[in-house]
């Protein structure tokens, strides 16, 4: 038995499976993990759905942000028309409810108490510890589940708040959650988010930094998995391990088996070998 990682797959399906080749996948023994975003942008999210949905509990992940936005898209479109044309290819697909009820059940914060592994898609802001990261992702989780989802869905893109304070309640809550799991990539010591930046480490301005930085984080002594950040890459110490290797954007899907951490990699969509 082995459990795999893996990065951002974002319809990646050809180069999903030529790593599941590569590590030599069994579906009656082994686990796959991803930390979010399955869908958008590679060309082949309907395959790619539909083969992740149908390992069942061999597979485990977390919602991303590309996520989200397929689940909001479903929510808008219940006849399809989606002007985004690989998720209306999903809206227009036979097994659409099927595929989509499941991945509205999925989690926005997963810890492996036998790993030691919290994954998230983006990261987690300092004041957070293990319990309040999955306690806050468990509010948005219940919405999503609930007949309250669409009401989400609709303030979804609202600019809101950007600092976290533990009094927070209600919609505003659980939009700031959402985004601290599914975006974060910067953020100042008392949580407050750089929501616009996207670029790699020390392209921020003062007072923000990368939210595994802060010496105040208090999830420093758990191991963190994450994906979100194609600036940042491959990413592997000893207590952060971020997998997005940009496979969409001409990278290399990667996986690293946990039990050894060893590494492998293949192709992205739009590999040019001699920049490698």
């Amino acid at each position: 038995m082995a459990n795999y990682i893996v990065g951002d797959i974002q319809g990646c399906y050809d180069a999903l499976q030529r790593l599941l080749e590569k590590v030599k996948f069994d579906t009656s023994t082994d686990y796959l993990w991803c930390p979010g975003d399955l869908v958008n942008r590679g060309g082949q999210s309907l395959e790619t759905l539909r083969l992740l949905a149908g390992l069942g509990d061999r597979f485990n992940m977390t919602l991303g942000n590309h996520d989200l936005f397929l689940l909001r898209e479903n929510w808008k479109f219940p006849d399809g028309g989606s002007s985004n044309r690989e998720m209306d290819t999903i809206l227009r697909a036979h097994d659409r409810a099927r595929l989509l009820k499941w991945l509205q059940h999925q989690p926005l914060a997963y810890w492996c108490s036998s790993h030691e592994i919290l994954m998230v898609h983006a990261g987690v802001v300092p004041q957070w510890t293990v319990e309040q990261t999955l306690s806050c992702a468990a509010e948005v989780e219940a919405v999503l589940k609930s007949p309250k989802s669409g009401k989400f869905f609709a303030k979804m893109s609202k600019n809101w708040v950007r600092r976290w304070r533990d009094e927070r309640t209600g919609w505003k809550r659980r939009r700031l959650t959402s985004n601290i799991l599914t975006r974060l990539r910067f953020c100042d010591r008392n949580g407050k988010i750089l929501a616009s930046a996207s670029g790699p480490p020390d392209s921020q301005i003062a007072p923000y930094k990368p939210w595994y930085k802060h010496k105040n984080r208090r999830t420093r002594k758990v191991t963190i998995a994450f994906g979100h950040w194609a600036a940042l890459g491959l990413y592997l110490k000893k207590r952060l391990i971020c997998m997005d290797s940009g496979a969409v954007w001409g990278g290399r899907l990667s996986a690293l088996r946990l039990e050894d951490r060893q590494l492998f990699q293949v192709p992205g969509k739009y590999h040019r070998s001699r920049f490698f």
